[in-house]
């Protein structure tokens, strides 16, 4: 898989002592932050919790295509295509900008051209362009906002850590 060693999907440091990018913000020097510590491409990738849910909908099928195979037999296929789809469902951020990938293609956003994010209730964070253009970015949530600012090299601000130095 192409996860950034060392961070989850959620943007938690694993508990490796051993991992250099474990390090917490304090034992860093000023000029190295959280920027430096993300490798890119970061992949951000939907929870693997998700493919929990292939099992049960194959279980739904067997049983559907059991009733009729003739008719419902088709149903077989549709676990096999909920891994895939769960598989594919990424956002890639690299040195050039965002790369979204979803269901049928993929959408490439340039650092240059964001404007900012946009959070809607029940729904994926989405990119805004500067000509007002919303991109969808499939596997961000707002908790993955200190991981995407590391990782955008702080062209995308980390609320928590602003909140964090309002605190102090």
């Amino acid at each position: 898989m192409a996860h950034s060693a060392g961070w989850h999907n959620e943007g938690v440091p694993t508990d490796s002592p051993t991992d250099p990018e474990t390090t917490s913000p304090a034992d860093s020097d000023a000029s190295g932050s959280a920027e430096d510590r993300v490798e890119l491409p970061a992949v951000f990738r939907l929870n693997r919790v998700a493919y929990f849910t292939v099992p049960m909908v194959a279980i739904v099928c067997i049983i559907l295509a059991g009733t009729s195979l003739v008719w419902l037999g088709w149903t077989l296929a549709i676990p096999v295509v909920l891994a895939v789809w769960i598989h594919r469902l990424r956002t890639v951020v690299t040195e050039d900008g965002l790369t979204a990938v979803g269901t049928f293609g993929s959408a490439a956003v340039a650092w240059t051209d964001i404007a900012g994010l946009q959070f809607p209730r029940w729904s994926a964070v989405r990119a805004v362009t500067s000509d007002g253009e919303r991109v969808r970015l499939p596997a961000v949530g707002f908790h993955d906002l200190p991981r995407l600012s590391a990782a955008s090299r702080g062209r995308i601000p980390d609320p928590f850590a602003a909140a964090d130095e309002a605190d102090s």
